[in-house]
């Protein structure tokens, strides 16, 4: 498995705890930055590793800010990613069962690195269910192309 991996200045120490620990379970990664503890901002990441993973360049993402609600917020700005903030087993395991979540947002001011970690492991050997889910992924698919803005027109909701 190819795991795209981004951080703000805020998650780059988790981001490279992360990264060796992925690799340890065998897993290859893509590291899209930050590169230091230094000031940045997480959508640069959140696109590069959104865009990664639904090119097919990267099978998941997992993306790391201060509270995992940014990243996850500008990821999903991208049609056809799904990205899920989770703090605990029960939702990281579920992100992935049920909502097949392609990208996992963590905060690194909420989870500890050994704690992320736990969440990364569970995360990357959780599959989707499929089943009854279906078709709710189907409607997330379905308001993702209708509610489209296309670039040279106005959102309708601000028309």
């Amino acid at each position: 498995m190819i795991v795209a991996i981004g951080a703000d200045w805020v998650g780059y120490d988790h981001k490279k705890e992360i990264i060796a620990f992925i690799e340890e379970l065998g897993h290859k990664t893509i590291d899209f930055g930050g590169s230091s503890a230094e000031s940045n901002d997480y959508p640069d990441f959140a696109e590069k590793v959104g865009l990664s993973v639904v090119s097919g360049q990267a099978d998941l993402g997992i993306l790391i800010c201060g509270t995992g609600i940014g990243m996850s917020i500008a990821a999903n700005k991208i049609l056809g990613v799904r990205a899920a903030l989770c703090h605990d087993a029960f939702t990281t395991a579920r992100s992935r069962g049920h909502n097949d979540a392609n990208v996992l947002a963590l905060g690194a001011w909420v989870v500890s690195i050994p704690h992320a970690k736990e969440l990364v492991e569970i995360w990357l050997a959780s599959g989707y269910e499929g089943g009854r889910h279906s078709s709710r992924l189907d409607k997330i698919v379905l308001l993702e192309s209708r509610h489209a803005v296309d670039s040279e027109k106005k959102s309708p909701a601000i028309e």
